[in-house]
């Protein structure tokens, strides 16, 4: 199966620098630092169809950096752009993510999800006081009670059911016409990822299942960041009971459909999602298991 999107970046994420004052200002004083190229909120491509990078010595001067890692010693970092409004997703940056290579992608899903936790947490939630960024980009410390903010991660369960060598498959009302994929949903406090799972799948589509199996992982960073969990589960049957509240459609697919709607047949019956999804990987690996 292919390593799923947004996974596989070349960067040493460097650690080991992020408390150390002196090393951080001695990478951004490094000549060889590059700066990843956005605009706005999304990647700007190379003439060869990966990252824009630029020299430090392009800033203005007033960015506050975050560092991403390093690449043979040489150091790379994104400066912290100020958001407003929606931070989620563009058509211009959906056709971006579909042509860069995987390990661009993984480096700028890195610098995405850290850009919009910065602007998400601005103030400190527990005096609402100013934070300031520290330790490379990789927190922040309120000004008035010193408390210390760091990026998390929210797991989200993705999963097929299976029944009768047929999964089941759904679509929001967002998605564009024809458009399904697997059915997903935030882990509840005091809740496993098996129960997760059999929760959102009769939840949304009111099938109940049995035995989960975890198939791959992926962090996606829109929407805030997020660590996806492909399962699939076992179904007792095969009877559907929409909440349209939480999805618009869902349908079971054979092998054979979901093979045409990942090869993008003329004859699908669904249009699968992007590669880049990890909702695209798991479907490969449910054709092939």
């Amino acid at each position: 199966m292919m390593a799923p999107g947004f996974t596989g970046s070349p960067l040493d994420r460097a650690d080991r620098v992020r408390n150390d004052v002196e090393a951080y200002g001695a990478l951004i004083a490094d000549w060889r630092a590059r700066i990843l190229a956005l605009d706005g909120l999304d990647p700007r491509m190379s003439a060869e169809g990966g990252l824009h990078w630029h020299s430090i010595a392009e800033l203005e001067g007033s960015e506050e950096l975050i560092l991403l890692g390093l690449s043979d010693g040489k150091p790379h970092f994104v400066a912290l752009v100020e958001a407003e409004g929606e931070m989620f997703r563009s058509p211009v940056l959906w056709r971006a993510l579909s042509m860069l290579p995987a390990e661009d992608a993984a480096i700028y899903g890195t610098a995405r999800s850290l850009i919009d936790w910065h602007n998400a947490h601005r103030f400190c939630g527990k005096c609402g006081s100013t934070t300031d960024m520290f330790r490379a980009g990789w927190g922040r410390k309120c000004r008035n009670c010193g408390k210390e903010h760091f990026p998390r991660t929210d797991p989200v369960v993705i999963m097929l059911a299976e029944y009768e060598d047929k999964a089941l498959v759904g679509r929001q009302s967002r998605f564009p016409p024809g458009n399904y994929s697997a059915l997903a949903g935030f882990l509840e406090p005091g809740e496993s990822i098996e129960e997760a799972v059999r929760r959102e799948i009769y939840e949304e589509a009111g099938v109940a299942c049995g035995a989960v199996r975890y198939v791959i992982s992926q962090p996606w960073p829109f929407g805030g960041s997020q660590l996806m969990i492909a399962c699939v589960a076992e179904a007792f049957g095969d009877d559907i009971t929409l909440d349209t509240t939480e999805i618009e459609d869902a349908m079971w697919v054979t092998k054979d459909e979901a093979r045409d709607a990942l090869a993008g047949a003329d004859n699908r019956r669904f249009n699968a999602p992007p590669p880049f999804a990890i909702a695209h990987s798991l479907l490969q690996h449910w054709v092939t298991d």
